[in-house]
């Protein structure tokens, strides 16, 4: 089993397969940042990873662009041609657990619709009406 921590590059996408089952979809990137000796400046390699969440689709609300996520599971490299002709591979993990370690910006996340219940205090002046509360 491996281990991943990364950022979402975009929102979660649910597909659906012709067999019904369901998966969610999503890119994280890693950033890892290292001085080389007798630099002045640090260098950061970013590693993008694709995913695929099988085990619900529930997850896939707090999956927004921005979230920092944790991901246990299976990672495996699929090669392929570019269309320049050359060789190239992408990361593909299969996450059979997601860990939430900072959710996306306020302004990214869904709110929902429903609006907190407001008190309903009376004021000395304000006369009660028929109701017991």
């Amino acid at each position: 089993m491996q281990q991943v921590t990364g950022r979402l590059t975009a929102d979660a996408v649910v597909r659906t397969l012709d067999s019904g089952k369901e998966v969610v979809s999503f890119s994280i990137a890693d950033n890892d940042t290292f001085k080389r000796k007798g630099a002045e400046e640090s260098e950061t390699i970013t590693t993008y990873f694709n995913c695929a969440f099988w085990l619900g689709t529930g997850v896939a609300k707090v999956l927004l662009k921005g979230a920092v996520v944790q991901l246990n599971g299976r990672l495996t490299a699929k090669p392929y041609q570019t269309n320049t002709g050359d060789m190239a591979a992408s990361l593909n993990f299969n996450a059979s657990r997601i860990s939430v370690l900072a959710y996306a910006p306020k302004d990214k996340r869904q709110t929902d619709t429903a609006k907190p219940a407001k008190e309903n205090r009376k004021g000395p002046n304000e006369t009660k009406d028929d109701l017991p509360f």
